[in-house]
């Protein structure tokens, strides 16, 4: 059993007694506890086969270990099935649009009888909304546009939930008799932020069983089809996986078909076309007479229509094509060169581990330094701090750096913007701290000119470093703010204010094609994790992947220098 899973089961608990109006502090532990083992980086059900106690890992509790335990044990759950026969099923579902809250949705079901997504949007279309308790017309529109949102990404998953699946799958298939290769393709393999479905691709010897092995999976809900070189399988999670066995001399040509993206295979046969040559997944053929010319490895294809190798991040069909042409494809970033984090909380705020613990961690993955960057008083719900336990806060991470050697651990904060665009704490603190990230938490809903001006007037904040997840998006949860991003842009390099690319998972905030806007215009970029936990730190490789889809190199990313040069860009 995957954590995707057992993260759902707590995540669902959370829900069904937030709408019972259980503690506040009991449902944020489920719901702490889902964040934490989706975002593990090893699985659950391996940690548990080896005897480790789950409540060393942070945000799990004995509660939550033994709930754990139980579901890897029997696959089920006895308190959400207790919880479930008490709350319609279709209310834990509409708390995944955006601005419905468990009260709202209590409401419209003691007022209105909603109970699904369907009921909701047809109550709304007939304005029978607009009378209720804290509601109105313009909750109407709110909810019809979240209803939009969300549908839009149904049968989606987030990357980090697609690389558990994979990787998993992966791990079961590498172990069968003639198994001589496995590669995941589609989306997945271009690193999307979400992906539909799972490709993966192999080359067997002769009797290889490796489709029983597929079929047997243990998280398989349903096999769809079954076949000697094609079979389909839906997981309980709904991810659909497909596997196809394949010759080695056409393995290239179909690795190079099942990535994609569509618009780039198309570009690519076109070029093809002009010279005289076909290619599909079989391989890459003379149009005149259908003779295999190539199409054994991936670079066959790229070869055949005269271009280098394109990195599966930028086949997108946007200039990817043209730059290979021109000998300009980008020497993408690679993880190895990622040198520190400038974005974590401790225990100062909502984090889960100490100044110390969090450096250690850093350390022992080879990094050289880390910015310690807790919130800010605004932030109440994370336990922000206000100047004077900002001061104290300081202090510590002076301590914590006297405690260990070869590493440096710099002294930060994430400062909240406010609606009016000032920062949450003085300046005379701020200016204590070598890294200052300004971030918006708050009123999301503002205009667009509002939240512009708000955001540029931070940026204008001689204290302000970098600008944190800069459109306050979530994956298919929240949409960006309305922000004008090119003025916010042009703002950050007018006074060399660093753009971040926020790793979290459920953020990767900026976005790919505005990663890339940035660095066109000439802004510097910071990939950090927004670790809330020593775990977490290892989220970095997602915000590499969304930089390498934005055409990012290593000299474009400011925690890729040495400590001294990167000083210099702070200060």
């Amino acid at each position: 059993m995957e954590n995707k899973t057992i993260a759902d089961i707590f995540t669902e608990i959370a829900d069904l007694l937030d709408i019972q109006g259980e503690n506040p502090f009991r449902v944020r532990s489920y719901r702490n506890a889902a964040r934490t083992i989706e975002d593990l980086g090893q699985s659950l059900e391996s940690l548990v086969k080896a005897g480790k106690n789950l409540e060393e890992i942070p945000g799990i509790g004995k509660s939550i270990s033994e709930k754990t335990q139980e579901i890897l044990a029997t696959g089920k759950c006895r308190s959400l099935e207790e919880l479930r026969a008490r709350v319609p099923p279709g209310l834990t579902e509409l708390l995944k649009l955006e601005g419905l809250g468990p009260k709202k949705v209590k409401v419209l079901y003691d007022e209105l009888a909603v109970d699904s997504v369907d009921r909701l949007e047809k109550a709304a279309q007939a304005g029978r909304l607009r009378n209720l308790t804290g509601m109105g017309v313009k909750t109407e529109e709110k909810i019809l546009k979240s209803i939009e949102h969300y549908r839009a990404g149904m049968g989606r998953f987030k990357l980090s939930v697609g690389f558990q699946y994979a990787e998993a799958l992966l791990r079961h298939l590498q172990g069968v008799p003639g198994v001589k290769r496995l590669d995941p393709a589609g989306s997945f393999r271009r690193r999307r932020e979400t992906i539909g479905d799972l490709d993966i691709l192999a080359i067997c010897g002769k009797g290889c069983k490796v489709m029983d092995r597929f079929t047997g999976y243990g998280d398989v809900a349903e096999v769809l089809a079954k076949g000697e070189t094609k079979s389909s399988i839906r997981l309980k999670c709904g991810l659909q996986v497909d596997l196809r066995v394949l010759e080695e001399e056409s393995y290239g040509a179909a690795l190079h078909y099942f990535t994609g993206s569509k618009a780039h295979n198309v570009a690519i046969r076109e070029r093809a076309k002009e010279k005289g040559l076909k290619i599909s997944e079989y391989g890459v053929f003379r149009a005149k007479d259908e003779k295999r010319v190539s199409g054994a490895q991936e670079e066959d294809v790229f070869k055949a229509v005269g271009l280098p190798p394109i990195p599966p991040e930028l086949r997108e069909d946007r200039g990817e094509i043209q730059a290979a042409e021109r000998g300009a494809l980008p020497r993408l970033i690679e993880l190895s060169e990622i040198r520190g984090d400038l974005q974590m909380h401790t225990t100062a705020s909502d984090g889960k581990n100490s100044i110390l613990e969090m450096a250690r961690k850093a350390k022992e993955m080879g990094y050289a330094y880390i910015a310690i960057t807790d919130h800010s008083k605004a932030v109440r719900v994370a336990g922000g701090m206000d100047e004077k336990q900002l001061a104290k806060h300081l202090k510590e991470i002076e301590k914590a750096n006297g405690q260990i050697s070869g590493f440096r651990i710099l002294k930060g904060v994430e400062v909240d913007i406010l609606p009016d665009g000032t920062l949450d704490l003085k300046d005379d603190i701020l200016r204590e701290c070598e890294v200052v990230l300004a971030s918006v938490h708050s009123r999301f809903n503002m205009e667009e000119g509002e939240m512009t001006r708000r955001v540029i007037q931070a940026i204008r904040n001689p204290n302000v470093k970098i600008l944190a997840h800069p459109t306050g998006r979530l994956i298919l949860e929240r949409e960006p703010f309305k922000i004008n991003l090119q003025e916010v842009v042009k703002a950050a390099v007018d006074h060399g204010v660093v753009l971040e690319i926020n790793a979290y998972p459920d953020r990767l905030d900026l976005k790919d094609v505005d990663a890339r806007m940035a660095r066109d215009m000439g802004a510097k970029l910071a990939i950090d994790t927004d670790a809330h936990s020593a775990l977490q730190l290892e989220l970095m490789k997602f915000g590499v992947f969304t930089a390498r889809r934005g055409w990012i190199e290593a000299k474009d990313v400011v925690n890729t220098l040495p400590l001294q040069e990167l000083l210099k860009i702070l200060k």
